[in-house]
């Protein structure tokens, strides 16, 4: 029972979609990993389309990327969401309703709210950026940490769901069905550690509801009614399991609690119960739940460095070959810290040359956790927390992963066990119980330093996690390293005392009694502990225990009556040890008693001893292991006391029975000759048997070689493979926009009716529109070839040599052209520049402009024909703009005036010839009577004209107005008045 490191409770806010877990200033919020594999893109934008862009939440997205090739993630995901996506730097600060995403090649953890990047140590095949920023998260945020595991293959992220729970996180974790390639869901949900399974769409309900309701807000009493219900909770699971939970930190409880609650949709703690009673299974799975069964192999590295360095070593100084070193792990979950510590105890035995009998207890009160460690089997995933070293010599690599060898195996001793209500191993040289305490009120906590006091031998070491510590029992230990919590057990006077006036936890009744009751008590003697001994020396038979192969492990009695050492190379092996006589019954007992498991009991049999026979009863039985994944023999002799008899008269024998005694005899010792031969013959074939056994194991050593480095050839394809896939959805979405922006693209081109066409720095063709096709006479299969190739419609241009020199110049170049046919376009040549600014040929334009050209055409016409009538009237005219600049004048104005087209056209009347016109009441007629009036007629003006004298004229005026927005102009016509 252990997990990670232990966070404070959050800070509860009131908004309705903001919860707390990371904490940027004054703002708080939760933090959210993401990871995916194979199909984890199509996850990843099925997961953002449905959730709100101001969740209040960040989220950081760990795929698995190709170390070398520029992921296109954050610009694809970017189109499903309003969130801000960008990729992940170095010490950035997370901030929420943000997207980040790790970059290639990199590592990516989480401290303080920042992200921390890093180049991977590991072989690319090897990592497991997954597991490893989610087991980062579960360390930063500790109960607030939200894990999900979308689409992929393999196993990564199971793991770091399992720091997730174990810091009592929420995890969810895809539906495999729903997922492209559920490998990776399947671990996840395979290994117990997924709180919510369930299709993409649903999540971000789930992380939303757990962010209002679970972990995230200020943690308040609770109501008399919610601590009653959940007492009676634990109550039932006593009743259920006989564990009790009472003593356990009421926030952990209740939070697992809760948590199962949700996921029955149950509100009301009694409601629950009633569930719980209902259906019994409920109530084992929510038993499993509050174990928190979370470690993994050699967890805080430099805790098992310094173990590993310093403490180990101090320990085994002194220590002769063959002494016991007993170490007991409590608290093991799965087994992992056990293994690690018999892997450090083994390097260290190997390198000091030193040979010990381990005897690791590793027990914890979870049965499913206790028989995946006696399985010792592992997922692939340990390669992060195991060296490539340590992998090769400890484990065996299989299709499930890694299982530890035997050498390891057998060093530990896995068992149920209640640490609080039974009582603990002794004669300890280290115990070590990490992240069992913390979830323990300070009350059981008290209760539990004085046991581990107990239990450990006079200098020897307790290992406590980074969390946990003696409290005030400072009399009982000394510390040895404070940061990790070694310390090292004192036995004085004071501590005597201490032990004294605390009763240890498992005795029954001890609670209430006085210490002088107890010290009475202990000086009492055992007398069914001494009889028990007795009866054993004086009337147990001599015995020996075996394993199946029948090689002896533990020795009772005096066995030399019927065993003796075997000629040749030394064998505990019970067989070869029997003495004559013996072992045929003995090899026959052991094969019933295996085959068949059934015993052999009180056989008689003749053994030689000291040269004469003697009769012995043979027992052979088989026993459960200790451990109860082998089974044992126990092999038991007892000599047969035969009865004294009265000697019988001698009676005369018949003639012919000398001779029957002697018939017998030697086919007695005929038999016995022929039994010895098959023997030896059979001790011959063993012989061979296991040369060839001996061969087997060599090939069988080859293939396994071999077969590892296929399984890392198939790991390092797998990984590839997954890459591939990655890269494969980011190019497929990259061409999906690229086809749309093509076809946008030709739509554009197609409807703006606009000759274009596209060449190169060689002025070969690379596209054209369909209205290039009228200037030159372009086919589809003409794209690549030079345009110099292609016959043009236009009359006597040479546009290559335009756009050649546009290349080279850079300076764009315009003109209009016409076609044989007689149509006028607009010709642009300009350079091809791409995204990068680089030229890269030339693009022409020819946009129609024949309607145009038309148009001018038709009002130069209409001008001159305009200009022609008003040459044919004989009296002076004058044709004004509103600012009253002449426009034009026809022949007898400039004949009757006497001034010339130069100093008339686009002059202010009043500034002709020398101010001339400069007539107050033309002035008047101009300025105020005719925008009033639109036309004025006979209009008398007289006036001392330069070239002409004096005159006297009339003025008729006429003003007309344009359409709209085009100026209104004025006519003026002068004729001389009558003089009567």
């Amino acid at each position: 029972m252990a997990t990670e490191k232990n966070q404070g409770e959050p800070v509860h806010h009131s908004s309705v979609t903001t919860a707390v877990v990371s904490s940027v200033g004054a703002l708080q919020f939760p933090i959210v990993g993401i990871g995916a594999s194979a199909g984890g893109l199509e996850a990843f934008e099925e997961f953002f389309r449905n959730t709100p862009a101001d969740i209040g939440m960040a989220f950081v997205l760990v795929p698995h990327l190709a170390p070398n090739h520029a992921s296109l993630l954050t610009e694809i995901l970017q189109r499903s969401t309003t969130m801000s996506v960008s990729e992940a730097q170095d010490q950035m600060l997370v901030r929420p309703n943000t997207v980040y995403i790790i970059p290639p090649n990199r590592d990516m953890a989480i401290l303080n709210g920042r992200l921390q990047l890093s180049v991977p140590d590991e072989p690319h095949a090897q990592r497991l950026p997954i597991d490893h920023f989610l087991r980062s998260l579960a360390e930063d945020q500790g109960e607030n940490a939200i894990g999900i595991i979308l689409s992929g293959t393999g196993s990564d992220g199971t793991l770091g769901l399992r720091a997730i729970v174990g810091a009592g996180g929420v995890t969810l974790v895809q539906e495999p069905t729903s997922a492209k390639y559920d490998g990776m869901p399947s671990s996840a949900i395979q290994a117990g550690y997924a709180s919510h399974v369930l299709p993409v769409e649903k999540m971000a309900e789930v992380i939303i509801a757990s962010a209002r309701k679970h972990g995230f807000y200020q943690e308040v009493p609770q109501p008399p009614a919610i601590v009653s219900g959940m007492a009676r909770i634990l109550m039932h699971i006593r009743s259920v399991t006989g564990q009790d939970f009472s003593l356990y930190k009421k926030s952990t409880i209740g939070r697992r609690i809760e948590r199962r609650m949700s996921q029955h949709n149950i509100e009301d703690s009694e409601v629950y119960l009633r569930y719980l009673k209902e259906n019994p299974a409920e109530t084992h799975t929510l038993f499993k739940e509050l174990l928190i069964n979370v470690t993994s192999y050699f967890r805080d590295a430099e805790a098992f460095a310094l173990l590993e360095k310093e403490i180990l070593p101090q320990l085994f100084q002194d220590k002769p070959d063959g002494y016991v070193f007993r170490v007991w792990v409590a608290g093991c979950a799965t087994g992992e810290e056990a293994y690690s510590i018999a892997i450090l105890l083994r390097e260290l035995m190997d390198e000091r040359h030193q040979e010990f009998k381990v005897q690791i207890y590793s027990t914890d009160l979870d049965d499913d956790a206790i028989a995946i460690a006696r399985a010792g089997v592992y997922p692939s995933n340990i390669v992060q927390d195991v060296t490539a070293e340590r992998l090769r010599r400890f484990f065996v690599k299989e299709d499930a992963g890694f299982r530890i060898k035997k050498e390891v195996r057998e060093m530990v001793v896995f068992a149920v066990h209640n640490v609080i209500k039974e009582p603990p191993f002794t004669r300890l040289d280290l115990l070590t119980c990490r992240n069992l305490m913390i979830y323990l009120e300070p009350e059981l906590q008290n209760r539990l330093i004085p046991v581990f006091h107990y239990a450990l031998k006079p200098k020897g070491v307790l290992f406590l996690s980074p969390s946990e510590s003696i409290g005030n029992h400072t009399e009982l230990f000394s510390p040895i390293n404070r940061k990790w919590k070694f310390y090292q057990a004192t036995h004085s006077s004071s501590s005597s005392r201490t032990m004294m006036t605390n009763p240890l936890t498992w005795t029954k009744g001890g609670a209430g009694k006085v210490p002088e009751e107890i010290m009475k008590k202990n000086k009492e003697p055992n007398l069914g502990e001494l009889t028990r001994r007795l009866l054993i020396q004086y009337f147990a038979p001599a015995s020996v225990i075996t394993d199946l192969k029948g090689d002896t492990i533990y020795v009772h009695g005096e066995t030399g009556k019927y065993l003796r050492p075997a000629p040749g190379q030394a064998s505990l092996n019970v067989i070869e040890m029997a003495r004559e006589g013996l072992e045929i019954e003995l090899r026959a007992a052991i094969h019933t008693a295996i085959s068949q498991n059934l015993p052999t009991l009180n056989r008689e049999v003749q053994v030689k001893t000291n040269g004469d026979f003697t009769t012995v009863s043979l027992s052979v039985r088989p026993l459960p292991g200790i451990d109860g994944d082998q089974n044992l023999l126990l092999v038991s002799f007892e000599d047969v006391v035969i009865p004294y008899s009265k000697p019988k008269r001698k009676s005369t024998a018949k003639p012919d029975e000398p001779g029957r005694i002697e018939m017998l005899e030697r086919e007695l010792a005929y038999s016995k000759e022929n039994l010895q031969a098959i023997i030896e013959e059979q001790q011959a074939s063993n012989e061979e048997l296991k040369s060839t056994n001996e061969e087997l194991q060599s090939t069988n050593e080859e293939l396994q070689s071999v077969n590892e480095e296929l399984e890392t050839s198939k790991e390092e394809m797998q990984s590839v493979n997954e890459e591939l896939i990655t890269v494969n959805a980011e190019l497929q979405a990259k061409i999906e926009q690229l086809a749309g922006m093509q076809n946008d693209m030709k739509n554009l081109l197609d409807n703006t009716n606009i000759g274009t066409v596209f060449l190169d720095e060689h002025m070969v063709i690379r596209r054209f529109t369909r209205e290039a096709i009228n200037l030159y006479r372009l086919v589809p299969s003409d794209v690549g070839r030079p345009l110099a190739d292609i016959k043009t419609n236009i009359e006597g241009e040479d546009l290559l040599a335009k756009a050649q020199s546009v290349l080279e110049t850079l300076v764009p170049f315009e003109m209009e052209v016409h076609t044989h046919s007689g149509e006028w376009y607009l010709m642009r040549i300009q350079p091809y520049r791409t995204l990068d600014n680089v030229i890269e040929g030339v693009v022409l334009t020819f946009t129609d402009i024949t309607k145009r050209i038309e148009a001018e055409a038709a009002v130069q016409l209409a001008r001159e024909l305009a200009e022609s009538i008003v040459d044919t009237i004989r009296d002076p005219l004058l044709v004004l703009d509103g600012g009253l600049q002449v426009v034009s004048a026809n022949r007898a104005f400039y004949k009757y005036f006497q001034v010339t087209v130069a100093d008339t056209v686009g002059r202010k009347i009043y500034d002709l010839g020398n101010s001339q016109w400069n007539i107050p009441a033309l002035r008047e007629l101009l300025e105020i009577i005719l925008p009033r009036d639109l036309a004025v007629e006979g209009y008398e003006v007289e006036h001392n004209f330069p070239n002409i004298g004096h005159h006297k004229i009339m003025v008729n005026a006429r003003r007309i107005v344009g359409r709209s927005r085009q100026p209104s102009l004025i006519l003026l016509s002068t004729n001389e008045a009558s003089t009567e």
